[in-house]
């Protein structure tokens, strides 16, 4: 039996820590997980770091198939996730309904977070978004840079920020907050996770195993409460 190690982006953490210890024990298999932000995963695959499993963005897992690091069969689809706003447990939430009111909201608040810009695909969207919806003047020191499972849901439900934008997977469970709601469809960044195995991988049958069992259908509602929606 083999240990078969997975790198990924934040946004399952929570799903495969319900799911992994039925996988391990209905394959055998033993897994290791190394979560970090997708900018972080991407320079250690650069420097040569092994895995077997890459869990990210399917355009990602994309440019990794043609670039021949991962393999083309074998690759799953595992959930859609959206940006979510989250405020501290038992304080107001703002109206989140129209564009309009999201402006409202970032104005009125004293101030927001969401990860560093460039660092995961939530972040780079937020830092965009503040441009395009002309508020970057208007919200200078006012804005937190903090991943959500790097301290950024601490910020928010210890009330150190008061809004919190980040995928809907690293907050849905998380204690101390309260969801919000998605931004609107119209300012909406929705991202595609995919599993794939690597090509250079010493386990490539456990690896997988490890991403049929993350895919299985009989799973759905789990990845459903962890804050990912069904794939098309």
């Amino acid at each position: 039996m083999a240990t078969i190690k997975v790198m990924s982006g934040g946004a399952p953490k929570e799903v495969f820590g319900v799911l992994t210890p039925a996988f391990e024990t209905q394959s055998g298999h033993k897994v290791s997980y190394s979560f970090a932000v997708l900018s972080a995963l991407r320079d250690r695959l650069a420097a040569g770091e092994a895995a077997d499993v890459l869990v990210m963005p399917t355009n990602i897992l994309d440019a990794y198939e043609k670039s021949g690091v991962v393999r083309s069969d074998g690759r799953a689809v595992l959930g859609l996730v959206s940006v979510n706003a989250v405020v501290r447990a038992g304080a107001a939430k703002p109206d989140l309904s129209s564009v309009e009111a999201v402006k409202h909201a970032m104005l009125a608040a004293r101030n927001i977070v969401f990860a560093t810009p460039g660092m995961t695909p939530s972040g780079t969207h937020m830092g965009k978004l503040v441009e395009t919806l002309g508020l970057a003047a208007a919200m200078k020191g006012r804005i937190i840079h903090r991943p959500a499972l790097e301290g950024g849901v601490e910020l928010v439900a210890g009330g150190e920020a008061e809004l919190g934008f980040w995928p809907k997977s690293e907050v849905i469970g998380a204690k101390g907050l309260a969801l919000v709601g998605p931004l609107p469809a119209e300012i909406q960044l929705t991202t595609i996770y995919g599993a794939a195995v690597t090509s250079a991988s010493p386990a490539p049958d456990a690896g997988a195993a490890f991403v049929a069992f993350m895919r299985d259908p009989v799973h759905r509602a789990v990845w459903d409460r962890g804050g990912f929606d069904k794939p098309a």
